[in-house]
């Protein structure tokens, strides 16, 4: 599902449509009676977990009691129904019911916005933008490196461009406002992610006028010296008790001094009371108004986009209000280390502690205002990974605030006082490769690999301070290892032979010992 408004539903759709076709249907016998082209409750929950955990929106994160409540969400929905034609509950277990597909179509419609709306939104922020300075040379391409680049070819585009347009209407360097300040920043994380994202327009994704410049600038400027943020209005923070409690399973055991109780389940207590407080939150830590953003990210959670992905995670985490990205950088932190930490005792009986995390939190960190079937096991994948690149995503990009100072330089140096001079303030000019598709990836893993491979033979063989019989010895255990790779170096004995200067040893063929033939007395 490629990015754009309403993903989750696209998703949906997705899910239930790969569901529909490829369920294996068959005949089956219940109470002496037989039905065709049907399908059991725990046949549709293994087929379903596999489907679920092979696919890239969703991950192996995803567990069986979530397949389970999906195909709940299914019969609910009218996806599925059981053998009577019944639907419209959430009466599913895994077991031996059966269930069939109804006649009717399991889409669901995408809503629309209204036309009219859309265009004065964009048209507003054309506007502003407008009126602040134009970026140009922009390319819908993946940035190959997070900073600045001037080549001397763009920069002397640049220069006849500022001075053609300075040489009708010279004016004197500009002031710089706070509402220009403001605006840069907006347009300027605004352009790094559609840049990092490759799409051709952000319009479908988020407002721009969503996008609070002084969140930005707040979580930017104030942090800790391990990047957390530092709130100014305390009433904002955490209460005591909760940041108590988390610190105290983050460092488990040394946290658990003499002041502490010792009693059996102390632990699963103090987990409880920090999960009561998230989950009773007004609204999930990535807030309701930038969902349709973090869940479009959540199609470049792939092997070949990881790098894409964090990028984007840690520019989108920026534009959240400062106490929430506060909060969620001590959780990420807290159910990061319980994860890893091999002295914690176990929180759940049924459940492995990372499962457990993620099953937790995951509805307090991404959730739609309004109900989406699929927001569990979208939220499970997105903190999943959050968990495992927390330390990236959730720390400040240097490279976004030299672009600001960059631009506002420009801003202020823009126009020329004597074109005759050529002193100008070049645009930074971004630096990109062109993003591939997954089987481009793999196949140029293996053929890198496959050339340090052989070049690493080839060192092997050029070795002049390596004795012969240790070179023979490391050639044969190199062959066993890379066949195809050293049949190509060495595609006969011949070959193989002038390496060493001696010919290729011609086995002896055996002794062929006749029986001897024995006599009869007779």
């Amino acid at each position: 599902v490629p990015p754009g408004p309403y993903r989750a539903t696209k998703l949906w759709n997705e899910v239930t449509s790969s569901f529909r076709a490829g369920m294996p249907l068959r005949k089956h016998r219940q109470h002496f009676k037989k039905y065709g082209n049907c399908f059991t409750a725990g046949e549709a929950v293994d087929w379903l977990y596999d489907l679920l955990r092979n696919n890239s929106n969703f991950g192996p994160e995803v567990t069986r009691q979530q397949t389970i409540q999906l195909l709940r969400k299914f019969l609910k929905n009218h996806v599925i129904e059981d053998i009577k034609g019944r639907w419209g509950s959430e009466n599913l277990d895994d077991n031996n019911q059966l269930f069939r597909f109804p006649t009717t179509s399991p889409l669901k419609t995408l809503p629309r916005r209204h036309p009219e709306l859309r265009k004065n939104s964009i048209e507003n922020f054309s506007k502003d933008k407008d009126s602040i300075f134009k970026l140009r040379n922009l390319s819908r391409r993946t940035p190959k490196k997070h900073g600045l680049h001037f080549s001397q070819e763009n920069t002397e585009k640049i220069k006849h461009e500022i001075i053609n347009e300075d040489q009708e209407n010279l004016v004197d360097n500009r002031e710089i406002s706070q509402e220009d300040v403001e605006e840069v920043w907006r347009y300027i994380i605004l352009i790094y992610l559609q840049t990092i994202l490759g799409v051709p327009s952000l319009e479908e994704v988020i407002n721009p006028r969503q996008v609070i410049p002084q969140h930005i600038m707040y979580n930017m400027a104030n942090t800790s010296k391990h990047g957390v943020v530092v709130l100014q209005d305390k009433s904002d923070d955490l209460p005591h008790w909760v940041l108590s409690a988390m610190k105290c399973l983050a460092n488990w055991p040394r946290s658990n001094d003499m002041n502490n109780p010792t009693y059996d389940g102390f632990e699963r207590d103090v987990f409880r009371t920090i999960a009561d407080y998230f989950l009773d939150l007004p609204e999930p830590l990535l807030t309701f108004e930038y969902y349709e953003l973090f869940v479009n990210i959540l199609g470049l959670l792939q092997p070949h986009l990881e790098r894409v992905a964090i990028d984007a995670l840690q520019l989108c985490c920026l534009l959240l209000p400062p106490p929430n990205r506060r909060k969620l950088q001590l959780l990420m932190r807290m159910i990061s280390r319980i994860s890893q930490n091999v002295d914690m005792p176990k929180l759940h009986d049924a459940m492995g502690t990372r499962s457990l995390m993620i099953h937790t939190f995951s509805r307090c960190v991404l959730c739609c205002a309004e109900e989406v079937d699929l927001d569990e096991l979208l939220a499970a994948r997105l903190v999943s990974f959050l968990m495992d690149h927390h330390q990236e995503i959730l720390q400040v990009p240097s490279y976004l605030q030299t672009a600001v100072e960059k631009h506002l330089d420009y801003l202020k140096k823009g126009h020329i006082k004597n074109p005759g001079d050529g002193q100008v303030a070049p645009l930074p000019i971004f630096s990109y490769c062109e993003q591939i598709s997954a089987q481009e990836f793999d196949e140029q893993k293996v053929s890198t690999s496959q050339a340090a491979i052989a070049e690493l033979l080839e060192t092997i063989i050029k070795n002049k301070s390596l004795p012969l019989k240790e070179k023979r010895k490391k050639l044969k255990q190199f062959q066993k290892e890379y066949p195809l790779i050293y049949q190509k170096r060495f595609p006969t004995t011949e070959s193989e032979a002038g390496l060493f200067g001696d010919k290729p040893a011609i086995k002896q063929p055996m002794l062929i010992l006749r029986k001897p033939k024995f006599h009869s007395l007779r």
